[in-house]
């Protein structure tokens, strides 16, 4: 009976423990996040670095599909609120703003801005950009 029980409490603690490091890496990874911030840093930090609005230019198709992959993905849970949601709407109404840009001027602060937008969504995942950088992509 001795050994029963000891079978039944060891299965039990590892099934706790398996379900514990699940939970974390679903905490730890947001897939649709990661490819988005790809797609953004090469669409932005030619602009950030050296004022080159060209990627954004000839990319901008591209970029709108990517904004719009990753607005309709899954939110995990942690950041399925309304702030989060406003983030991405807002995010969506910069590429629309890029879109009809009548200046390089224009074009880059819409840049500017939708890059402020994806940063919200992700400091809002990593709680608060504790443990981000902020300009590191």
């Amino acid at each position: 009976m001795k050994r029963v029980l000891y079978a039944i409490a060891l299965a039990t603690t590892l099934f706790a423990c398996q379900k514990k490091e699940a939970e974390t890496a679903d905490m730890d990874e947001w897939k649709a996040m990661d490819d988005f911030h790809m797609v953004m840093a090469d669409i932005y930090h030619p602009f950030k670095d050296s004022a080159n609005l060209e990627p954004a230019k000839t990319n901008l198709a591209m970029f709108e599909s990517e904004v719009n992959k990753f607005a309709a993905a899954e939110l995990p849970e942690k950041v399925n609120t309304d702030e989060v949601k406003a983030a991405f709407a807002a995010l969506k109404a910069e590429v629309e703003a890029m879109k009809t840009a009548a200046s390089d001027s224009l074009l880059g602060v819409s840049l500017e801005n939708a890059h402020t937008r994806f940063h919200e969504i992700m400091e809002a995942w990593h709680g608060g950009g504790h443990g981000h950088e902020h300009h590191e992509h």
